[in-house]
């Protein structure tokens, strides 16, 4: 695709402008997960505009793609970078995990800001006694392939996790691990207390409403106005199922002893379409979902347990991805089409930092088991990307975008005030 063509598909339809003085703040940083199970994304370079425009700063990658690494460069977005589940039995060898860091990032450092590897996706809620015992020797050896190679400063090395290695969730106070999944746990905990890496959780509302319509207000899940639910041992109050689902991740790792340990969702989102058995998974409260998700963030507002730590949050996803397996809802989580427009009214600005390419300066349950609030079914096999299955576990004013590409101005600073007066 043109390169220019697809910046005016990317921009012209989803830019608003606001003139305003003085009351313009900067918006959190956002994340986003860029998938690319698909056969018609644009190429990476093109994508570098698109990340701009939406005013995210932070990209969570399913591999190491060079391509993207690449494009990327220069561009000081942060990236952190997928080592898939079936790399994990080689991982264990340092001299391995070297070789891999050194063929497939360093080439790419500094100019391209890679900041965290996650050493495999949801292991241990695949129940496959293997892949757990490699999880915490891959990560400890990787690690050790950073200090080798003087990167562990810049880099640190996580995994991330299903909602569904809590045991309960309901109330956020009660959060418990798995029994079973608690000692390998903590070691992995003191691990990454050790090297400074946060804890990262993928947190799905839509599957606890899908399961559960009758159940679950959807006003809860998608941060509309409701009555919610006050935590009876904390007396703290929950509107919406995401703040309620992070402090019960926080409450299960006091529980072990690691309370202060950060919390970063690493994937969140919800499918704009889905099969007629998939409830709630439509138009209207994917763009709610979405839209509130990045108000939230840019809000600057913590969870009610903690309410002065920052919100790291990243939305699934960027692209629709129309070869992933599974469920209609599987190829529908994008906030965008492979050419680049909106999947739907984002309901906030979108903004653009420059109007050349890039030389400028799946996932998961939402679920918890043996939990009716946040229940899902299990994972199918990890895809040889390490990228999983989720289903298993007008504008204000309307304005084209190149004159203010070409005037190099960034718009992301309204997303706070645009995102209030949209919801």
């Amino acid at each position: 695709m043109d390169n220019s063509r697809f910046q005016l598909h990317s921009c012209t339809f989803i830019i608003i402008i606001i003139f305003i003085t003085g009351l313009a703040t900067k918006s959190e940083s956002i994340g986003i997960n860029y998938g690319q199970i698909a056969n018609n994304l644009p190429s990476p370079e093109n994508v570098v505009s698109l990340i701009k425009c939406i005013g995210a700063t932070k990209v969570k990658l399913y591999d190491a793609d060079p391509k993207v690494l690449k494009a990327f460069a220069n561009t000081g977005i942060e990236f952190m970078v997928g080592l898939g589940n079936e790399y994990l039995s080689k991982m264990k060898d340092t001299n391995k995990a070297q070789t891999w860091i050194k063929t497939n990032l360093q080439p790419y450092l500094p100019s391209t800001n890679i900041t965290s590897i996650f050493v495999g996706n949801e292991v241990l809620t695949f129940n496959d006694t293997s892949l757990t015992s490699n999880l915490l020797p891959a990560m400890q050896s990787v690690h050790t392939a950073l200090i080798n190679l003087g990167l562990h400063k810049q880099i640190t090395v996580t995994t991330t996790h299903s909602l569904a290695i809590l045991q309960t969730s309901y109330p956020p106070s009660s959060g418990t691990f798995r029994p079973d999944l608690a000692p390998c746990l903590a070691s992995i905990l003191t691990f990454q207390a050790k090297t400074g890496s946060p804890f990262l959780i993928n947190a799905y509302p839509y599957f606890a409403y899908k399961d559960n319509p009758k159940q679950i207000p959807l006003d809860y899940v998608l941060f509309q106005p409701n009555e919610g639910m006050v935590d009876p041992s904390t007396n703290l109050h929950y509107d919406n199922m995401l703040f309620a689902q992070i402090d019960a991740v926080y409450s299960a790792l006091g529980s072990l002893g690691y309370g202060k340990l950060p919390v970063h969702i690493s994937e969140t989102g919800w499918p704009s379409k889905g099969d007629e058995d998939e409830v709630g998974a439509t138009v209207e409260n994917a763009r709610k979902y979405n839209g509130n998700v990045v108000k939230m963030i840019s809000s600057k507002k913590g969870t009610p347990l903690r309410p002065n730590s920052d919100l790291n949050i990243y939305v699934f996803a960027l692209f629709n991805e129309n070869m992933k397996p599974g469920p209609t809802s599987e190829r529908n989580y994008g906030l965008f089409k492979p050419d680049g427009t909106p999947a739907y009214n984002l309901g906030f600005s979108l903004s653009s930092s420059s109007s050349s390419s890039s030389s400028s300066s799946p996932p998961s349950n939402d679920a918890v088991n043996n939990d009716t609030s946040s229940g899902a079914p299990p994972h199918p096999p990890t895809s040889s990307t390490g990228y999983l299955s989720i289903s298993s576990a007008t504008s204000l004013f309307s304005l084209t975008q190149e004159r203010y590409c070409f005037l190099g101005l960034s718009l992301s600073f309204l997303l706070p005030l645009l995102m209030i007066l949209k919801f």
